[in-house]
């Protein structure tokens, strides 16, 4: 749990944010790279190149081996979205565990849930999915899987890939020693029966026979594969969306662009000025919802959107609204509280008291509103992986609560203890400690209850137990964040929980599933990321300005640190009348950006939200980097539409079209009638002394 707030040496360096590496790529012969080795090309330049890339798995596969934590020979699985079209990116990954002297099981396009799926199943030593996941189509990057669980990267994991990454010369002379192994079409097909196994879809008893189904995979990994599955699963109609398989992932499409919206209404979609005009999920759901609007309303008929992102990890849920001619957005918090609902009312003695674990990210009251059903929650810092560690956690705890007590069983117990408490964090803790565990117990492992209900991320990562079995026959429990599994879990829980309801409640509690705060994020993009660190200059700043202004306006605060995210700046407020709310500020992990994040009562709204904007003014002073390409075209667009707005139809080139993108999420633009014009943040920067000294000649 979150402690005080206290200053502490910087920690070593680690390249991964919160999910692995990424960042944007560009070939190791470019001219403004030349005479930089890949590792100086990602650290002073801010790009990925291939050899980076290979370098990057060829550490992960020896420092594995250097541990004897895998031996030559070894299996690694590889997957990868489709963005680079020209596999320069995803064959420099393979080329990497080859010159390792480990074998890359080759999964070509695929979901990222699908590489550790297929590690556990083949029992492989681990793996690597190429992806840059929700970002844009030119940058790319790598999630890493270990073989424990199919765990995700720790912070010592990560330091100690860095430190051998950071100390490799050139592998160009290296030869290829490993074996490449084709495994697609047997991944895929043990993918779909994965995901439609009753015990994972959750659909036993459940007919999908009357929703018509829109599927978004946003030109992504899950292209063609979400809409098959769905169509074998017995969907009335299921109709495919933004499948382009043109590298242009996230374009137009997928779950990032609906964060922060919680409906979409006509005017979002109107040719030429709305938010989401070109969005074709959208349009769809509202031709198809229309076309079928007396049907749903008598409940004969519901119209849903599966929305994902490139690589299939995320996933929100869209529904038309009969009744309000709208699109309900059910994001992680949303669906996961109905997964949790639906499981407590279907097996309440398995879950009561089980764990729902939900970040930092999340509407304060989605953890409340659990607890109300029944369950035992727990916050977490952002990442699925923090998720993941908690779920490991539980396990342990579970399995040494079961063992007969002895002086062997104290002693684990007691390194338990010491592991939740420390600021060291590695997955082989837990390895270690099962395999202690597994010496002394009686039955296999994978008989014992688990704990652990449902985990959310609100940006649409959610993870619930999923059962598969191994090559050699062993059934074993896993728990990857999967955008198809949530999405099918999603939709058989609201088909039971509505089937329950008269068709006006059912509607009217999918739009309010539980009782929502206020939450929303201000974002400054193009940033310096290293001087918002925990005690530097700027993190002490804010915390002064967001502090004052939080007393001045009747808030008891206090400062919150989460050992998992030291950096993040977390301010825990309480009102006089005992409504909590809270105000934490994070660089990114995986873009390049920094956030404020308000969260608390609707009535506080309106005083969190000048908190924050006084906090993200000082952001965007203190932060912005005058080096980045990206900051000097916004700087040109926006002394262009300072002088006149600019018609949306009139840009056509993908940069262009990113960078206005980009602007609105930081509110200094918002799209009209009229085109693109300044918001009053908008307004303020350009008058302010950091926008006149970055346009000055």
């Amino acid at each position: 749990m979150p402690k005080s707030s206290s200053s502490k040496t910087p920690p070593p360096i680690r390249l991964q944010g919160t999910d692995g590496i990424r960042r944007e790529v560009i070939a190791a012969c470019h001219s403004s790279v030349r005479g930089l080795s890949p590792q100086q090309v990602f650290l002073k330049k801010g790009f990925i190149t291939e050899e980076f890339m290979e370098l990057y798995a060829y550490a992960h596969v020896t420092s594995l081996m250097q541990r004897h934590e895998a031996r030559r020979g070894d299996d690694f699985v590889v997957g990868w979205d489709p963005r680079d079209v020209g596999e320069t990116f995803t064959e420099a990954v393979v080329r990497g565990v080859l010159k390792a002297g480990a074998n890359a099981r080759v999964l070509g396009i695929a979901p990222t849930p699908l590489v550790p799926l297929y590690i556990m199943h083949q029992q492989a030593a681990g793996g690597f999915m190429v992806t840059a996941s929700h970002n844009p189509r030119d940058q790319n990057g790598i999630k890493t899987f270990l073989a424990f669980r199919g765990m995700k990267l720790l912070p010592e994991n990560d330091i100690l890939l860095t430190q051998t990454l950071l100390g490799l010369k050139t592998l160009r002379n290296k030869p290829l020693k490993g074996k490449r192994i084709d495994c697609r079409t047997d991944a895929l097909e043990f993918f779909k029966k994965f995901s439609m196994a009753l015990e994972n879809s959750w659909a036993e008893n459940i007919s999908f026979e009357n929703v018509v189904l829109v599927v978004d995979p946003a030109r992504g990994s899950l292209t063609g594969l979400a809409a098959e599955i769905f169509r074998r699963m017995g969907f009335a109609k299921v109709v495919e969306v933004n499948n382009q398989r043109d590298g242009n992932v996230n374009h137009n499409s997928g779950v990032a662009d609906l964060e922060g919206h919680a409906r979409i209404t006509p005017p979002m979609i109107a040719k030429g000025s709305g938010l989401f005009a070109k969005h074709a999920a959208l349009l769809k759901l509202f031709e198809l919802g229309r076309r079928h609007r007396q049907q749903a309303r008598l409940g004969k008929l519901r119209v849903a959107g599966a929305v994902f992102d490139a690589d299939g990890d995320r996933f929100y849920h869209l529904e038309y609204h009969p009744f309000k001619d709208c699109l309900l957005v059910l994001s992680g918090d949303e669906t996961a509280y109905l997964q949790g609902e639906f499981l407590i009312q279907r097996d309440p003695k398995t879950y009561r008291g089980s764990g729902y674990i939900h970040t930092v990210e999340s509407d304060l009251r989605t953890g409340l509103a659990a607890e109300k059903l029944g369950f035992k929650r727990q916050l977490s810092a952002v990442g699925d992986k923090w998720i993941l560690f908690r779920i490991a956690t539980m396990i342990v705890a579970s399995r040494l609560r079961a063992l007969p007590q002895s002086g062997q069983v104290t002693a684990l117990k007691k390194k338990l203890r010491a592991l939740k408490k420390s600021t060291v964090f590695d997955a082989t803790q837990f390895q270690q400690l099962e395999q202690s565990i597994d010496a002394l117990e009686q039955t296999s492992a994978a008989d014992f209850k688990i704990p652990f209900a449902v985990g959310s991320e609100e940006t649409g990562h959610n993870i619930t137990l999923g059962w598969l079995t191994t090559a050699r026959g062993r059934r074993v429990p896993v728990f990857p964040g999967n955008g198809l599994k949530s999405a099918l879990n999603t939709l058989a829980a609201t088909q039971a929980l509505m089937a329950k309801k008269s068709v006006t409640r059912g509607y009217a509690h999918l739009a309010r599933p539980f009782p929502p705060g206020f939450k929303t994020c201000y974002y400054v993009y193009y940033i310096r990321k290293e001087l918002f660190q925990n005690n530097s200059q700027v993190w002490r700043r804010i915390k002064r300005l967001m502090t004052g202004a939080a007393k001045r306006s009747g808030f008891r605060v206090r400062t919150l640190l989460f050992r998992e995210d030291p950096e993040m700046l977390y301010l825990a407020l309480a009102g006089a009348s005992g409504a909590e709310a809270g105000i934490f500020v994070r660089n990114s992990g995986t873009e390049n950006k920094i956030s404020v994040n308000l969260r608390g009562s609707p009535k506080d709204q309106k005083v969190l939200k000048a908190i924050g904007e006084q906090a993200v003014r000082l952001l965007f002073a203190g932060l912005k980097d005058e080096t980045d390409h990206h900051y000097q075209q916004e700087l040109d667009l926006l002394s262009q539409i300072a002088g006149r707005p600019m018609k949306q139809d009139a840009v056509k080139d993908s940069e262009t079209q990113r960078a206005l993108k980009e602007m609105s999420k930081q509110e200094l633009i918002r799209l009209t009638g009229q085109g693109y014009r300044l918001t009053p943040r908008g307004k303020w920067y350009i008058t302010s002394d950091r926008f006149k000294s970055s346009v000055q000649p």
